[in-house]
């Protein structure tokens, strides 16, 4: 993601009252420095759609199959998670106080579908969109004045942001990257097979068996497994990495060393509570200058996928790799 300053600079140019609004800019200040690149804000986002998805008890992973209830619910979580992430001071008008000022938070799944309330006319409120089908965010502040709104003509008078003075809004985070949701996102024929089974283990087997050199999070392992003790059911002694070994499929952790593991061959780096998995084989002539890691004294590198099945080597746990 790129910083604030560049990212503002590509998609928006600040009108003057932008510029001149300096209880916005001061916010504004206060939100990046506690979140220079939006790491923060999207994890918290992630954690609240898999929140309302639940998926360790339903099953669910699409933001579709929700009750209307839920996603009405969704706004409110967002502003709670928010707020516990951050530890933003409560307003006395509106959600929040941020850098000594009043800010309300709305959330919407539909991009401009915030719905402004009456009463946060003249106030700072904090728009955020995510889209789990785009794996995309945003995140801006905007100055609740009336020529800039759709009048509410819904029972609670409840206002929206005019298309047309979508440029008012300050954003903070653009079109920035939500942590995907896997299981929404691969192969429909591979998402069948991995729920096929009615055992967790066999189907998180599965799901590190089909999803490779992929991020695969916490919440997703959760909703596969639908097992209090899934992340068990991933480690090694009877979990998938000591089940999937003899297929020489690696699954790396958010240790430091399986991190290593993971860029010495060339693959995206498992971050909190993610996972990725990879099949691997001893180097050899025809793999060319593939990325390798040593590991249990071989080189070992990607398979390609005429290459037949070999032991995976051992993981490191918390030591340097050897």
């Amino acid at each position: 993601m790129l910083p604030i300053d560049i990212q503002a600079a590509q998609n928006i140019a600040l009108t003057d009252e932008l510029r001149r609004d300096a209880d916005l800019q001061a916010v504004r200040t206060e939100l990046t420095s506690l979140d220079p690149f939006g790491d923060r804000f999207a994890t918290v986002l992630r954690d609240t759609i898999d929140q309302l998805l639940n998926g360790e008890v339903t099953g669910r992973y699409d933001w579709g199959t929700l009750y209307k209830t839920e996603r009405t619910h969704a706004g409110t979580l967002v502003e709670i998670n928010l707020q516990r992430e951050f530890q933003f001071a409560d307003g006395l008008a509106m959600d929040y106080e941020i850098a000594g000022f009043e800010v309300d938070c709305k959330y919407s799944q539909r991009f401009g579908g915030w719905m402004i309330p009456p009463e946060a006319k003249g106030h700072l409120c904090l728009l955020v969109w995510a889209d789990d089908y785009t794996s995309r965010w945003s995140a801006g502040l905007f100055r609740v004045r009336d020529e800039w709104l759709n009048q509410g003509s819904n029972r609670d008078a409840k206002l929206t942001v005019k298309a047309e003075h979508r440029n008012k809004i300050l954003w903070l985070w653009r079109d920035a990257e939500l942590p995907e949701n896997v299981l929404l996102h691969m192969n429909p024929g591979d998402r069948e097979a991995v729920f096929a089974s009615k055992s967790g283990q066999q189907r998180l087997n599965e799901l590190f068996r089909r999803v490779q050199k992929r991020r695969i999070g916490r919440n997703v392992v959760r909703t596969v497994a639908q097992q209090k003790d899934y992340m068990k059911r991933v480690r090694g002694n009877g979990g998938s990495r000591s089940a999937l070994r003899p297929e020489g499929i690696l699954i790396m952790g958010d240790y430091d060393s399986h991190r290593v593991v993971a860029e010495q061959l060339g693959l995206i780096a498992p971050r909190e509570g993610e996972f990725v998995s990879v099949r691997v084989v001893k180097a050899n002539e025809h793999h060319g200058i593939s990325p390798r890691v040593r590991l249990d004294g071989y080189e070992w590198t990607v398979a390609q996928a005429t290459d037949p099945a070999e032991m995976a080597p051992k993981l490191p746990a918390h030591t340097a790799i050897t």
